[in-house]
């Protein structure tokens, strides 16, 4: 099976450096590829790192600009959207990283509007971080999926990305994914923090992956689930049998490979 991981993140980082060791990786392009290599996955997205992209990447890397809050706050609209605009169009930019949580404004904010018109223009998907978020000092009501319906059904034209598929509020993620088919959603960092036996978690939490498998099952969007880990955060390979045993098999290709390679215009 070919995959592609449509969520990870990727930079030189001590912080990031102890993640991946905590998972059995080293935070390198060549430990990646190697990896890659091991596991057939060809390709992956690179999630905005929280500036705009002046780091270059390895060519089995795309990326999404990351706008955070202090580009917002020391930026005129219309700078900003200029500066997305620009980026946009670097070579292997697939698309615009959003981090409400992270930042205090929903993204229904005036300021985004543009943000969505140039993404709508450029074709070119707006990945929006929803559901828990690794520090305490975010606010969580700035990242509920269901603002996610807001802007979808505002900006008919734009695609939108739930990531994480909101969890813990993965019912909500359903019904907006359900309800709008512009949105899309990706199953990166559900489950996360160093080496899991995933044979022993599925036992004991039999009531939590069939919660998962109903709501990942119900908006019957296997076409607009994609495939991420959330990386440097997982073991790559437990991450694999992890969402195997989330998605029927019979959409492996589409969750792990196709919709990633169409949603983010990867020409793969």
């Amino acid at each position: 099976m070919k995959i592609i991981d449509a969520h990870i993140h990727f930079r030189p980082s001590p912080g990031f450096d102890s993640l991946a060791k905590a998972c059995g990786h080293e935070n390198s392009a060549e430990h990646l590829e190697k990896t890659f290599r091991e596991l057939n996955i060809e390709h992956a997205v690179v999630m905005g790192n929280g500036r705009f992209g002046d780091q270059e990447y390895p060519p089995f890397l795309s990326w999404c600009c990351g706008l955070d809050s202090s580009l917002l706050h020391t930026l005129s609209v219309s700078e900003c959207a200029s500066l997305v605009e620009q980026n946009i169009n670097k070579p292997g930019c697939v698309g615009v990283k959003l981090y409400p949580g992270y930042t205090r404004e929903y993204i229904t904010d005036p300021a985004y509007t543009p943000i969505y018109e140039v993404a709508a223009a450029y074709h070119k998907p707006v990945a929006i971080h929803t559901g828990a978020t690794a520090n305490a000092g975010s606010h969580l009501k700035y990242c509920h999926p269901l603002i996610v319906d807001e802007v979808a059904a505002d900006f008919p034209q734009t695609t939108f990305v739930i990531c994480h598929y909101g969890n813990p509020w993965l019912l909500d993620a359903a019904a907006v994914l359900d309800k709008n088919h512009n949105v899309c959603a990706d199953l990166s960092g559900i489950l996360d923090g160093g080496h899991h036996d995933i044979d022993a978690f599925a036992k004991e939490n039999p009531g939590y992956m069939d919660y998962m498998r109903t709501w990942i099952s119900y908006p019957a969007a296997f076409d607009r689930i994609m495939y991420g880990t959330d990386w440097p955060l997982v073991n790559m390979g437990e991450y694999i049998d992890f969402v195997s045993r989330l998605v029927p098999e019979k959409y492996w290709d589409d969750v792990f490979y196709n919709n990633a390679n169409r949603i983010y215009g990867l020409g793969l």
